[in-house]
């Protein structure tokens, strides 16, 4: 090793004029500069350039800074597909503060929660949503905690229910930020710029960090793993509250792309949208692919070009290739987690692959694949040893990542942090082996979690809401596959002897009556819809074997 000085570190020091931060805020500024007039949105009839999607975004800032919102603040937003939500992913960080993206389909108890333990000072929700966020903010008051300020969305293309609950609409609230007005880039690159919640294996989710350097690089990992081309015209058939949209909203400024709004995933309206706009790309859960497959054959007429799928949640079955090779449509599968922004690894293809029978591209495209070009690390590892296991595509082991597109950590708990990035990984939790190839495929999920239409399901919530029922003496809930949903939660149940059911009809009595009080409990998209009556397999001390019951309703298969 030289012992004299490197002269590479000496008078080379980082200045304005050679070092910025990286963010996707400059993703945005890029495309207005580049692209001004260039369509960045469409909503039903509304209409918008990146120039005014930009102006937009920074009123938004500017308002938030009126309310004294900045550094260390979070904004939280409970929003569909609209241009507010796309607003959100720039005007919140060009404040500073950090966009907490709420999932729309929870339960008031678990917003409140995550209102709380996030300690939102304010809430952009939209107007179909406003029952449950009322009734969370009355949760919070009951708590005696501090009441966001509320701005609410009222969408032009919603008509259904719903009433004002906030202390402002967004278009006034808009007004008083000013498009010409100053903002600032992060001090830091390693500042917060999203938060995500997650179920993870316990009841109570946890808040998922991620920072301003791993959004701008997944969101140009994205355009290299998908060959991205310069305007594309992408339809939001995924949640952006997922994973901050796999962070798309971002990646669309990079190419100077076209983001086509969704409220909800319906058969019909997406190839008339597609129809209308030329759609070329789309992300989504199986469900929504499958879905699409499965629709009359006069809804898919008049696309005569191919069209582009991402999908993630699962790995895509036969009939999903098969029938997207059949519209004439391409796939690309991708893996990844909340906690390493979405997307981190992609299947990709190569040319060979196309002279392969359809069994075996199905058997190659199954596969997680091997990480994004901007993520260091993709492997699987015995999580004692910390060593990689034998490439036979046979020896199980845990999958782990490492590099700048893994979250910062979760939001006031240190403990799971430490054990997700033991000994210098994160621990994924999900179960795989490595090809000889080097490609990733999982061969289990992790014990606790269900993935169903995309959406994350804690087992241990639903248990835990099964036994607040007077009649459940044990409960195991476990993944059972679904053809249209990927995975569905099944819940196996003990029953008291006072209890027991001593006829079929008292059986599906009892069940019915157990499904409807999990729904009083939690939001219905996680409790079962069937029950089992029997008596649980357990070890020697008494622990339920779920892996006897996952193998009994071959809960794997479902991957």
């Amino acid at each position: 090793m030289p012992t004299h000085p490197n002269p590479y570190r000496q008078n080379l020091d980082r200045n304005p004029a050679n070092f910025a931060a990286l963010t996707p805020i400059s993703l945005i500024e890029w495309a207005a500069d580049v692209y001004p007039d260039h369509c960045a949105v469409i909503h039903g009839p509304l209409r918008r350039s990146w120039r005014e999607l930009y102006e937009r975004s920074r009123c938004l800032a500017g308002a938030l800074e009126s309310l004294e919102i900045g550094d260390g603040d979070t904004v939280a937003v409970v929003l569909p597909n609209t241009p507010e939500m796309i607003e959100a992913h720039y005007g919140v960080p060009m404040s500073r503060a950090v966009l907490n993206s709420i999932n729309t389909r929870l339960d008031a108890a678990m917003m409140a929660f995550i209102l709380r333990h996030s300690d939102s000072k304010v809430v952009i929700v939209d107007r179909e949503f406003s029952g449950a966020v009322g009734e969370a903010l009355q949760i919070l008051e009951a708590q005696g905690a501090a009441r966001p300020y509320v701005i609410d969305v009222n969408d032009a293309e919603y008509t259904g229910p719903g009433e004002a609950i906030g202390d402002i609409d967004y278009e006034t609230f808009l007004a008083r930020g000013d498009a010409n007005s100053p903002y600032l880039h992060p001090e830091d690159e390693w500042d917060a710029i999203g938060l995500n919640y997650t179920s993870g294996t316990t009841g109570n989710p946890k808040g998922v960090v991620v920072h301003h350097r791993g959004a701008y690089l997944n969101a140009l990992g994205n355009v290299v793993s998908w060959n991205l081309p310069r305007h594309p015209v992408y339809l939001w058939t995924l949640p952006l509250f997922h994973c901050n949209g796999w962070c798309f909203p971002w990646t669309m400024a990079a190419v100077a792309g076209t983001n086509v709004c969704l409220r909800k995933v319906d058969a019909a309206l997406i190839f008339n949208l597609m129809r209308e706009h030329q759609v070329t790309h789309y992300c989504g859960a199986p469900i929504v692919h499958s879905t699409l497959i499965n629709a009359p054959g006069e809804l898919k007429q008049g696309i005569d070009w191919q069209v582009k799928a991402m999908v993630a949640g699962a790995a895509p079955p036969a009939s999903m290739i098969e029938g997207m090779e059949n519209m004439g449509w391409e796939v690309t599968h991708v893996y990844g987690l909340t906690e390493v922004y979405g997307p981190s690894a992609v299947c990709a293809k190569h040319e060979s692959w196309s002279q392969l029978s359809l069994a075996d591209r199905v058997e190659k495209n199954a596969r997680q694949g091997m990480r994004y070009p901007v993520e260091q690390g993709l492997t699987v590892m015995n999580p004692e040893t910390m060593q990689e296991v034998p490439r036979d595509g046979e020896t199980m082991g845990e999958v782990m990542f490492r590099g700048n597109v893994v979250m910062k950590g979760y939001l006031k708990n240190p403990t799971a942090t430490e054990e997700a990035f033991r000994d210098g990984w994160f621990h994924t939790g999900d179960l795989g082996v490595i090809h000889p190839d080097g490609y990733v495929k999982l061969k289990d999920r992790s014990k606790d979690i269900i993935i169903s239409g995309g959406e994350n399901i804690s087992s241990i919530e639903v248990e835990d809401a099964f036994y607040k029922h007077p009649a459940v003496l044990a409960c195991a809930v476990v993944a059972r596959p679904d053809p249209k949903w990927g995975e569905t939660p099944l819940a196996f149940v003990e029953v008291k002897p006072e209890r027991r059911p001593t006829t079929p009809e008292a059986a599906q009595a009892l069940s019915q009556e157990l499904v409807q009080h999990c729904r009083e409990l939690l939001a219905h998209f996680k409790c079962p819809r069937e029950v089992r009556f029997e008596e649980l397999p357990k070890t020697s001390t008494g622990k339920i074997q779920k892996h006897v019951l996952r193998d009994k309703v071959k809960s794997a298969s479902a991957i």
